[in-house]
This record gives structure tokens, C-alpha cells and sequence, in this order.
């Protein structure tokens, strides 16, 4: 009988503390995913959205439209940066003049940021009628264009952040080229996002790890598959820091039924994953909100 009841206590203590007893709803994400596959998932997990071309890296606009930079293929043997609509037409398009193009990011006035790899690594801003309008050349090795840069982004103060794969550096320049900041990073260095804080939150790749680091390169917070239950990191490609503050990080590697998706708290809790049938990863993604918008300003993502 004493068990009985010490029984009886246990299930009513663990109901008591779960999240519908709490009132608290389960974490659930819309996002757009880029890769072998470019699709982008409702809150339930099911493509609402599909394109039929692997992409490296994209968002979805304000409008509604898709921004993706598109691997290099047959109709763009150096890759492209595009504006599609949700039934696929092309809206905008600027045809890679070399290896890849590896970046696009929207800008204000409908300008495009975009990095192109290759002999002369650089990154363009490209205006709505496909004119290049700044160019900002890298200073990256050139013997494996495909591990020169990704995720580049331009920052509020006008500055470039640039992750450099083979370099293991994270570099920013002004509109002339010049590093203004470095820092070094223990493996490849895929995305990198400058926080509100002024500190650098870097994922890096086959390392299977992110990093944040301050304004001076001192690394202040890491989480690696050490920090979590069954190793669920595989290629941390792309990172996206939400609102909250709470880190999800892609696994580019992973493949049918592994986990795709990972968010993870400040003190390395796991809180939400997403997991699939899709035989491919995810490259890159964008967390949207459950009508499939942009998170507020993830335009720096």
C-alpha cells in the first residue's frame, strides 16, 4: 500500500510541473530552410513552401517574397542571387560572374547584398536593377574557392562581417576593404551574427560548435555536442540568435530521421528540435513566426 501511494504522489508531482499543467505552450517554429533542399516548414513541421533548386543561403521578405542565393547549377554555372514569388517566378535575379555565390541579404532601398567566391573574392551590393553598386574586395586564400566566405552580412554601422571558412577568421571591413576586426576561430567559421551587445555569436562548422566572443576575441559562451544529450550538432552551419535568447543551430549534415534543428538556452538546455524524412541537412535557415513572417529586425541574423 505504501508504494501504492508513493506511487501516486510521483505521477501527481510530475503533472503538476509539466508544461500543460504550467499552462506553458510547447516551442514551436515556422522557418525557411536552405540546402539541398529550399523549402520553408509551418510551426507543425510541414512544407507549405518548396523550390526546386538547392540554395545556400536565404530569408523571406517582409512581402512575403523569397530572397535565396542559388548554388551554381546548369542555368547558373556561378551560382546566382534571386527574388522569387510564392508560385516561383523570378522577381529579381544578378548571375554569379564567378565560382559561387555564397551570401545574399536584404537591404535597405531593395538592394542586395551578395559574396561571390572565386579568384577575386568580393562582396556586391546590387541594386533593383541588377547594377552592381558597391564592391568590397576580401582578402581570402584563393586555392579552394569554395572555403573562402558564407554567411556575410552588413551591419548597422555600414561595416561587412565575413566569416572565412579556410582562413578560420572572422573579419570585418569598411566599404574599401580594410579589416577593422579579426578574430581567429577553433574551426571553420560558417555564420557569423554581431549582437546587440557588441559581442559576435560565430558557429563553426565540422567543429560541431558555437562560440560568442566579445569586441576584444575573448570567447565568453560556447555549446558543443559535449554540452548535450546525444550529440545532436552534426556540421553547425547556420545560427540564428532569437529574440528570446535562445541559439538554434542547423546540422547540415544530418540526414533522415536525425535532428535538423536545435535551440538551445543560454545555460546549454535543450528546448525545441526540429527532425525530418528529408534524406538532406540544412544549410542555412531563417526562424519565422507562426504566420511564416520574419522575426522582428532579423535582418542581421
Amino acid at each position: 500500500m505504501t508504494r501504492s501511494i508513493s506511487t501516486y504522489l510521483g505521477l501527481f508531482l510530475s503533472l503538476l510541473v509539466s508544461p500543460i499543467c504550467r499552462g506553458v505552450e510547447p516551442i514551436k517554429h515556422a522557418f525557411m530552410a536552405t540546402g539541398n533542399e529550399t523549402f520553408i516548414s509551418d510551426e507543425n513541421g510541414k512544407a507549405t513552401w518548396t523550390y526546386p533548386a538547392s540554395s545556400r543561403d536565404g530569408w523571406v521578405l517582409a512581402d512575403g517574397h523569397i530572397l535565396l542565393a542559388l548554388s551554381k547549377n546548369k542555368a547558373y554555372p556561378g551560382g546566382a542571387a534571386v527574388v522569387v514569388d510564392r508560385a516561383g517566378k523570378t522577381l529579381f535575379e544578378f548571375k554569379g560572374t564567378q565560382a559561387e555565390v555564397n551570401t545574399v541579404q536584404p537591404l535597405d532601398g531593395g538592394r542586395v547584398l551578395l559574396t561571390e567566391a572565386g579568384n577575386h573574392p568580393r562582396l556586391l551590393e546590387v541594386g533593383t536593377d541588377g547594377k552592381v553598386v558597391v564592391e568590397v574586395p576580401l582578402q581570402a586564400q584563393t586555392k579552394d574557392h569554395h572555403l573562402q566566405t558564407r554567411m556575410a552580412r552588413k551591419l548597422p554601422n555600414g561595416n561587412y562581417l565575413v566569416p572565412q571558412l579556410l582562413d578560420r577568421v572572422v573579419r570585418e571591413y569598411d566599404a574599401k576593404g580594410k579589416v577593422l576586426w579579426e578574430v581567429k576561430t577553433p574551426h571553420m567559421p560558417f555564420t557569423a551574427i554581431r549582437l546587440d551587445n557588441g559581442n559576435t555569436l560565430i558557429g563553426c562548422t565540422l567543429g560541431n560548435l558555437v562560440i560568442e566572443v566579445d569586441a576584444k576575441g575573448t570567447e565568453v559562451w560556447r555549446v558543443t555536442n559535449d554540452d548535450l544529450p546525444n550529440k545532436p550538432i552534426n556540421d553547425a552551419c547556420g545560427i540564428q540568435r532569437l529574440p528570446n535568447g535562445n541559439t538554434v543551430i542547423t546540422s547540415h549534415h544530418a540526414t533522415s530521421g536525425q535532428t535538423k534543428l536545435t535551440e538551445v538556452t543560454r545555460d546549454k538546455k535543450i528546448v525545441w528540435t526540429h527532425t525530418d524524412a528529408r534524406k538532406s541537412g540544412i544549410h542555412h535557415f531563417q526562424i519565422l513566426d507562426a504566420a511564416e513572417k520574419p522575426l522582428g529586425t532579423a535582418q542581421y541574423r
